[in-house]
């Protein structure tokens, strides 16, 4: 019997979600069709995504109509709801057989016993991205067809106009060249040079910006115990990162009044952006060959990225995992990677898929984020903890962002963090 704990994600819209969950029971593997074929429910969130439903219902059409033994039936919730409709859905034992999750929740539902591990081969999850597979407690609970990555976009000629120099993988900006070219460039003109994307909310903090601490050797927590901040959170280096951080915005570099999204770089009102591949489409369209596609700044440590995304798993639910795991196994060709990257505007999960890929192949426009996604990326901790450490890591850089004073901030995050994690008994660390 899998352990059932009660999740941290829980919240105040769960009510709501409950009428989202009346389907679940009927596809967990023990419901047959009127052919006799095993009937798996499968559930996403891509309810409002036209083009991520394509690529799935062509992949549950192909695979139903490839052997007799299943057939799988997709059921999309909107994103807003999706995590309410799983915790709902757990609690009333109305899990579905396959659920796809955002991959730095994956150790919490796994330690809450929602899901089993994913058991498929491991030639194929050894061809996957490193962050595009979840692992808890030594075992692979989730995998996904794709990954996301984040770079800073810059005009060539404008850092041609003002003698700056073009960064590469092998000589990223240092700290001190990217303070002076944001210097430069506000010399040129731009009030605000840089769009680091601050009027943002939730994950996107930690997404976007705790790689920015990794880089300067701190982190959100001690990877060894996963029991502890201290001394990473609140550390030399992660109070060197606040500091630099809190700068950003002191000196007018960044902003946070912006609009979401890459509206002020596509209008030439910024000369940086720092944002993600999802962006770049509308980029290379207002912009053109003048688009560059650029590594993050090296801070001390090296380039850093966030890395995990939207991957699959089994629930603990599921009476018939073998069907899963065979559906799942389908999913995974590269034509389907391909299509997702293609279509999503997303780095594929293998080589394969990437090389056929009009967009991130050796010749294509967005082959950097395969690169960066590949060399820098570092996984948000795989911790069950991980939603506290989300949320109190957003609040902090926050306050550090408005002024506040950065040991202080970053003392209280960690006494915040570590207090979830005994209180929880360490989540099995």
């Amino acid at each position: 019997m899998m352990r059932r704990t009660t999740p941290i994600f829980v919240s105040a819209g769960l009510v709501g979600a409950l009428a989202l969950t009346g389907c679940g029971q009927a596809g967990q593997g023990d419901a047959t069709t009127e052919d006799g074929r095993t009937q798996l429910t499968m559930w996403t969130h891509s309810a409002g995504n036209p083009a991520e439903l394509e690529v799935y219902e062509r992949i549950i059409s192909d695979f139903n109509d490839s052997q007799d033994d299943y057939e799988v039936v997709q059921e999309s919730f909107p994103q807003g709801a999706y995590n309410d409709a799983i915790v709902a859905a757990a609690a009333s034992g109305d899990l579905p057989c396959l659920l796809d999750l955002d991959g730095p929740i994956m150790p919490n539902w796994a330690w809450a016993g929602y899901l089993q591990p994913l058991g498929l081969p491991t030639e194929l999850t050894d061809s996957l991205l490193p962050t595009a597979v979840g692992v808890w407690d030594g075992e692979i609970y989730s995998a996904g067809y794709w990954d996301a990555a984040l770079s800073i976009f810059a005009r060539e000629s404008v850092l041609t106009e003002n003698g700056i120099r073009i960064p590469t993988m092998d000589e990223p900006w240092t700290q001190d060249e990217f303070g002076e070219v944001l210097a430069t460039l506000q010399d040129a003109g731009y009030e605000t040079p840089l769009d680091i994307g601050a009027e943002d909310t939730g994950e996107w903090w930690p997404y976007a910006y705790s790689p920015f601490v990794q880089s300067f050797g701190g982190d959100l927590i001690d990877r060894d115990s996963m029991l502890s901040a201290d001394g990473v959170l609140n550390g030399p280096e992660a109070v060197a990162w606040g500091e630099w951080f809190a700068g950003l915005f002191a000196d007018g570099y960044a902003g946070n009044g912006g609009t979401v999204g890459n509206q002020e770089f596509v209008d030439d009102e910024v000369a940086l952006s720092y944002t993600g591949v999802w962006n770049a489409p509308a980029a290379l369209e207002s912009v053109g060959d003048d688009l560059l596609i650029l590594p993050p700044p090296d801070l001390g440590t090296g380039p850093k990225i966030g890395g995990g995304s939207w991957q699959w798993a089994i629930s603990s639910e599921c009476n018939d995992p073998e069907g899963a795991r065979a559906y799942l196994e389908f999913s995974f060709q590269d034509e389907y990677i391909t299509e997702f990257a293609d279509k999503q505007f997303v780095i594929p999960a293998t080589e394969g898929a990437a090389q056929a890929s009009q967009y991130f192949g050796d010749d294509g426009e967005l082959r950097p984020f395969v690169e960066f996604s590949q060399e820098y990326a570092v996984l948000r901790p795989e911790t069950p903890a991980y939603a506290v450490i989300s949320t109190t890591f957003e609040t902090a850089a926050k306050d550090i962002m408005n002024g506040a004073d950065v040991q202080e901030t970053l003392d209280r995050a960690v006494s915040e963090i570590d207090a979830n994690i005994a209180s929880n008994d360490g989540y099995g660390f």
